[in-house]
């Protein structure tokens, strides 16, 4: 693989910065965080963003796509994902999508997933188990030409705005572990089906921007009679687990996932870069165990840019894609947490301030990320579940018994 852009990248590349630049003031930024919707002049900006073709260039031409290269939509995601604008095409739930739903599905949801007319939040985790995906207890009965669901699922990020959820549940009560399960893609207006707000540690006080993982609300999902007809289904029945595995293998690859693990090690060296921190970044500059340790986290963030890299360069010659993701999921998030707790060793109690506080270092920043580093660990798969997936797929190690 090249690891340096081609001219026509970098080209695309100061294309992106001009167009951010230009269209992306701090007013816009504000609309784009609050409680995670769109005020008019962020939803215009999206629009722009839209009519340039940039939210999907990698995508296929007949659902909207413009049928280019995945890294040159790698390029666009990365540069928009620094100001907090996620331009990621189809997002979460869109691969498994095209890769097993019916020509039917991928004609309604891809498009309009593309244009962003459409959204789906994730309906994974539950009560009773969040690693333990394989032990999901949500339930999908068959009745007639309907399926007929009765459940609940925590954590489900985005439910109260999103249009969609893209369900796990079992379909076959008698299974067991991953056998039995199968995927629906289900309106969120669908009745029978309640969210509850979560509040998340980030809410009081309320994350800065620029804050990883600093959502300040998630949500509980209840499922009561929620009657759903067979078009629902993702897949064929009971499949649902290999379907789950490849669609999560491919949404765990690409610059929104490496931004959130490695834009800290950037943070850090703006900040002390910048002649407004003054004796506290001079002292720190100037001491060499700081610096070594500034020089390993930073080149570590460029192991996870080669990752990602890798596996889209897998993806994009159609080679076989198997333990990469799961790998990246257990480099990236464990470097994300390891910088944050250098950066607070750095920087000392300070540091620890909260948004709002008096002589709070970058509006708390660096503290509220200290509050939502570890749950980087966990979503998407925790890194110990991916260490067994990079051992038996990648290494063909036995199952433990």
């Amino acid at each position: 693989m090249e690891f340096a852009y081609t001219p026509a990248q970098r080209a695309l590349q100061q294309k992106i910065q001009d167009f951010i630049a230009r269209e992306i003031t701090d007013e816009v930024a504000e609309e784009q965080d609050e409680l995670g919707s769109r005020g008019p002049k962020a939803r215009a900006v999206y629009d722009k963003i839209r009519d340039n073709g940039w939210r999907a260039i990698s995508w296929p031409k007949q659902y909207g796509g413009q049928g280019g290269n995945r890294l040159d939509q790698y390029i666009v995601e990365e540069e928009f994902a620094r100001v907090g604008f996620s331009v990621g095409g189809g997002g979460s739930g869109a691969p498994t999508i095209l890769a097993g739903g019916t020509q039917e599905q991928k004609d309604y949801f891809i498009p309009k997933l593309i244009s962003g007319e459409l959204s789906f939040c994730l309906g994974f985790t539950e009560p009773s188990g969040g690693a333990d995906l394989a032990g999901l207890q949500c339930r999908a009965t068959k009745d007639g030409d309907d399926y007929v669901i009765n459940g609940q699922k925590m954590y489900t990020t985005g439910a109260h705005r999103a249009t969609h959820i893209y369900l796990m549940a079992r379909t076959d009560p008698e299974s067991k572990r991953n056998a039995g399960i199968s995927i629906f893609l289900i309106p969120m207006d669908t009745p029978g089906i309640t969210v509850r707000p979560l509040w998340t540690i980030q809410n009081e006080p309320r994350a800065p921007r620029g804050t990883t993982y600093g959502e300040n609300r998630t949500n509980e999902t209840f499922f009561e009679d929620v009657r759903v007809p067979a078009s629902c289904l993702l897949g064929e029945e009971h499949n649902g687990w290999n379907l789950s595995a490849m669609g999560l293998n491919l949404d765990r690859v690409g610059a929104s996932r490496y931004l959130r693990s490695v834009e800290r090690d950037e943070d850090l060296v703006n900040w002390l870069k910048d002649p407004a921190n003054g004796v506290t970044a001079e002292h720190i500059k100037n001491d060499p165990s700081a610096r070594d340790r500034i020089a390993e986290v930073w080149t570590e963030a460029q192991v996870c840019r080669l990752m990602t890299l890798r596996s889209m360069s897998i993806v994009e010659h159609n080679g076989k894609f198997t333990y990469e993701g799961s790998a990246e999921k257990v480099w990236s998030p464990e470097h994300g947490v390891k910088t944050t707790e250098t950066i607070a060793q750095l920087l000392g109690p300070y540091c620890q301030l909260l948004n709002g506080a008096e002589d709070a270092i970058e509006s708390g920043l660096y503290a509220h990320n200290v509050l939502g580093a570890f749950q980087s660990g966990i979503n998407h798969g925790s890194t110990q579940i991916m260490r067994d997936q990079v051992a038996q797929r990648g290494l063909g190690l036995p199952r433990s018994r």
